[in-house]
């Protein structure tokens, strides 16, 4: 009788379409923190008098861009992170040329870093900022390297990173292209996501495939929808897999 950890591998070698839908725990081996852990973001004490959720909301960086970049280039941007092997895995079953999807909470990149190509980022990216004057785009590192607040070099207008904040709506675009290869794939594996913030936690519900596959440290609201959960560490479960 074969383990769990073969039938996810063979799961995968008889899939016609993946879709991977990662959240901040496939990064985290990585060296970049997630958010509801003991030693997550939000947890984290920081000398500011509000939450980690109030300083990086809309209002926050309207009223409070200083304090907001401050914090944001902390705790928010890792920019020497690498891919590790769960990111890499999938890049290279992509290169391999089996069709897989990235559909993705995380902002830090490392999904294209690691080799996928077609990733889908429900909350936009650090490597992307544009003036909220007159829209020029700008890259990670001008952000970094600013003193203070980042301004446009062109107009003198706020830069801003084109990452969803709190009070923000998600792009609808991305949505449709998310939900369309949801909906499409005979195979979703889950990795690194409590599943507990919607509206990016309720995608689930559009998968009408066949294996659906939860790989989280802890248990989720979803967790009895799964065909097959590893409540561990997602590189112990891809090194398993990859032998």
């Amino acid at each position: 009788m074969e383990n769990k950890y073969q039938t996810l591998k063979k799961i995968i070698e008889e899939a016609k379409q993946i879709v991977v839908f990662t959240g901040a725990g496939i990064s985290v081996p990585s060296g970049i923190p997630d958010f509801r852990s003991a030693e997550g973001i939000y947890n984290q004490k920081t000398k500011f008098k509000v939450s980690p959720e109030e300083i990086i909301s809309h209002s926050f960086f309207k009223r409070y861009p200083e304090s907001f970049y401050e914090f944001y280039k902390q705790k928010m941007c890792y920019p020497k992170a690498e891919p590790n092997v769960a990111h890499r895995y999938f890049g290279n079953l992509e290169k391999k040329g089996k069709n897989v999807i990235v559909v993705t909470q995380n902002i830090d990149g490392l999904h294209q870093k690691g080799g996928s190509k077609k990733v889908y980022e429900l909350h936009g990216t650090i490597h992307q900022n544009f003036c909220t004057k007159c829209g020029r785009l700008y890259d990670l590192d001008s952000i970094l390297k600013a003193p203070s607040i980042p301004y446009c070099d062109q107009c003198g207008g706020i830069i801003k990173p084109n990452v969803v904040l709190y009070e923000e709506s998600l792009d609808q675009n991305v949505i449709s292209l998310a939900i369309n290869a949801i909906m499409t794939s005979d195979v979703m594996i889950v990795i690194g996501t409590s599943l507990k913030v919607y509206p990016a936690a309720g995608f689930i519900r559009y998968f009408k495939g066949q294996h659906l596959v939860l790989i989280n440290k802890e248990a989720t609201p979803f967790d009895s929808m799964c065909n097959l959960v590893f409540n561990e560490d997602v590189v112990k479960v891809i090194e398993k897999i990859n032998l």
